[in-house]
């Protein structure tokens, strides 16, 4: 499609440089702002979704949504891209392939109603063969799936992972022919000092990458703060990149040509510098103004041009100790893409595939570490979860790494407390021991402060001798300080369960100094149970609520439970789930949330996190006593 559209804007399948520059300027500033509004038109009317880069929603589907993407999706990106790449837009045709293969697996996975799971995975083989198709590397499809789009390598998913890309590798070779995606020369590490030299290039890499980043997303903001027709946006964004390309025609489109020439060291490294920051303008304001395309092969570029000109200047001091400039032009391709994806992995994969030479190992090594970890460092979302962290969505949050992270310690908090006074004696303390359960003590002096801890293993030594000790040996004698800092009735059970790891027992509440509760393992253990359990319950519950005939009437359960689906209270608009404490107030549990974002798109979002933010017209499936569901949203039970 790209090909055939380049037909029609540029008169040339498949133009080069050379071409651009010998087309009247009228003509260069014409094709993007058209497709500019071609794009628009299409996005805005019939798939929002095809707007950007794609892999953030790809993301947000899998982590939220169980997979499902809307059919649509596939012909609305792959016309709405292909428009904007064959117009000169600049950006990548990895994400749309990878948001055109999750559509098309999660169509497929709807269509056999597969459970969740199952369809997750589909959407996720979408994505490995697109991008093993693309760049010929079926490796780095299969990673950049469980990195990026999966963050889990779990064996049952990532078999058929694995299948996928070698499927779409080995179609797209019979279509395209097995070649690598850019003209590649043989690279060696010339000198063992030349990794020095990677890693100060790994922290240029990661600076880059950030700034792509901040620019992008500014960009995307000062576009949104333009209070005009979305379409016309498009269109502004299209004559900006004409106006750039009349002088840079290396913006314009995918830009492999220029990668190519940044390789094979054909280029002067004042232009490389020059390139870093007109792509890096270009790209931000394409997708900024709503066009449609990734941003993988952007980052290539980037990277190619950063490291093509520092490894000029690299060669020119140690010309007999360096690598051509083309060496240090690939690193600096993987560099810039591990920073920005926070997917060092599937960036060293990437250009160890293109490339086939195993000595080009290292240096991408040195090179995608450091350039990660700056980036993280510097900017804690990637460029794919920093979309979706501005529209309210984590996806950590929605996935749960620790389903305790927001349970607070006073729900599970044993409020009699485990203390013994500093002047008991020996014969008290063992008393005490063989009367309750547990193995700890916890010492309080005369006001309830807490002084310190004693255990069953601290006692055994004078067990044998208690009665004649008698009040000689009180507890104040056999008490050590606490080991750890005790817990507040706020802190997350979460770190109770991690201090779990390092220390058995009891582990003390502390209000104001004062011991006012105690932490059971046991207690921590049935409350993790029963996160899982309601998570597990939420994520079968967004089904219901993106069907509501499945669900027109509340649930009731065994006991005095029930679960129903009911309106959001219009005076909780604008508050948090903290802010309302349900839980506390009503004894409930609210399972889903389904709300709309700013332009109308439909969400539902499964467990809500504590600082999830309510708005008008929001629906929520709640759990708990049925008489305080029943209150709460006006419904018989």
């Amino acid at each position: 499609m790209i090909r055939g559209l380049n037909w029609v804007t540029w008169r040339n399948g498949q133009y080069t440089l050379a071409y651009l520059g010998a087309l009247p300027i009228w003509w260069k500033i014409l094709v993007p702002a058209a497709g500019g509004l071609v794009v628009g038109l299409v996005t805005y009317y019939f798939a929002r979704e095809a707007r950007g880069h794609g892999v953030p929603e790809v993301m947000e589907a899998v982590a939220l949504h169980d997979g499902r993407i809307r059919p649509r999706v596939v012909l609305a990106k792959m016309f709405a891209s292909g428009v904007c790449i064959a117009s000169g837009g600049s950006v990548g045709r990895e994400g749309p392939i990878v948001q055109i293969g999750s559509a098309i697996g999660s169509t497929v996975g709807q269509w056999m109603r597969v459970d969740p799971a199952r369809l997750r995975t589909l959407v996720a083989c979408g994505a490995a063969a697109g991008i093993a198709g693309t760049f010929n590397a079926p490796v780095a499809g299969a990673l950049f799936a469980v990195e990026i789009i999966l963050g889990d390598f779990a064996v049952m998913q990532f078999s058929p992972i694995v299948i996928s890309s070698v499927a779409g590798t080995v179609v797209s070779q019979h279509f395209l022919g097995d070649f690598p995606a850019f003209s590649l020369p043989g690279y060696n590490l010339v000198h063992a000092g030349e990794l020095f030299g990677y890693a100060v290039l790994g922290i240029l890499a990661g600076v880059v990458a950030v700034g792509f980043i901040k620019t992008l997303y500014a960009a995307e903001d000062l576009f949104d703060r333009a209070r005009f027709y979305m379409p016309a946006k498009a269109v502004v964004g299209g004559v900006l990149i004409g106006t750039i390309g009349l002088f840079m025609p290396h913006v314009f489109g995918v830009g492999y040509e220029a990668i190519n020439d940044a390789l094979s060291g054909q280029m002067f490294w004042g232009m490389m510098l020059a390139l870093v920051a007109f792509k890096l303008l270009a790209v931000s304001i394409t997708i900024g103004s709503g066009g449609s395309g990734g941003i993988f092969a952007p980052s290539l570029f980037l990277g190619a041009m950063l490291g093509g000109a520092f490894g000029t200047a690299m060669h020119a001091l140690w010309p007999g100790s360096t690598a051509a400039p083309g060496a240090y032009a690939l690193v600096g391709m993987g560099g810039v893409v591990a920073a920005a994806t926070h997917a060092p992995i599937t960036a060293i994969l990437i250009i160890f595939e293109l490339t086939g030479e195993y000595p080009v190992i290292l240096p991408l090594m040195i090179t995608c570490i450091i350039a990660t970890l700056l980036a993280t460092r510097m900017q804690q979302a990637s460029i794919y979860t920093l979309k979706l962290l501005r529209r309210g969505v984590d996806i950590h949050g929605g996935k749960a790494l620790n389903v305790l992270e927001d349970v607070p310690v006073a729900e599970e908090m044993r409020t009699v407390p485990l203390s013994v006074p500093v002047d008991e004696t020996v014969v008290g303390l063992v008393a005490r021991l063989m009367q309750q359960p547990g193995d700890t003590l916890f010492v309080v002096g005369n006001d309830g402060t807490l002084e310190g801890v004693i255990t069953a293993e601290q006692l055994r030594p004078v067990m044998a001798e208690a009665s004649q000790l008698g009040s000689l040996v009180i507890a104040q004698d056999v008490m050590v300080p606490l080991p750890y800092p005790p817990f507040a009735p706020d802190d997350s059970l979460a770190d109770v369960m991690r201090q779990f790891g390092h220390h058995r027992g009891e582990l003390p509440v502390v209000d104001d100094g004062q011991l006012v509760g105690v932490i059971w393992p046991e207690d921590v253990i049935a409350r993790y149970n029963t996160e899982i359990f309601k998570r597990d319950m939420a994520r079968e519950m967004v089904s219901s609520l993106e069907h509501p005939h499945r669900m027109a009437l509340p649930v009731p359960t065994d006991g005095n439970a029930a679960i129903a689906e009911v309106p959001v209270p219009s005076d909780w608009a604008g508050r948090t789930i903290r802010d309302v404490d349900v839980r506390k107030q009503y004894g409930l549990n609210i399972l889903v949330v389904k709300h709309r974002d700013d332009e109308g798109m439909s969400h539902t979002t499964a467990s809500p996190p504590p600082d999830f933010t309510f708005g008008q017209g929001d629906r929520m499936v709640v759990m708990g006593p049925r008489s305080e569901v029943q209150r709460l949203g006006r419904v018989r039970i």
